[in-house]
């Protein structure tokens, strides 16, 4: 199992608009295209950036599901987010493998 973790730190004034858009819109179209069979969002707590920083997580069964995901998806779903809060947010993704 395979965890696509995806942080972005926000503008202050972006934050709420941006939380209410991912919760409605932005997560239930990642969960839809079934590249992942759970998912969670966090809120950093204790962030040295400037900013609102959030966590969304997502579980991918396998490496295949993730890289389809990326290849067929995320392009246009990334875009999406760029376009609704440009120059608002750094983003950073990682990939992480369970191991335990």
């Amino acid at each position: 199992m395979f965890l696509y973790n995806v942080t972005l730190i926000l503008e202050d004034a972006a934050a709420e608009e941006w939380l209410q858009w991912m919760q409605d819109v932005h997560i239930p179209e990642v969960m839809a295209t079934g590249m992942f069979v759970s998912n969670r969002l966090l809120k950093v707590v204790d962030s040295p950036n400037e900013g609102v920083t959030y966590c969304a997580q997502y579980v991918a069964e396998t490496l295949e599901h993730y890289n389809k995901y990326q290849q067929e998806f995320a392009p246009a779903l990334q875009a999406e987010l760029n376009e609704r809060y440009k120059n608002r947010f750094v983003a950073y993704r990682s990939l992480m493998e369970f191991v335990a």
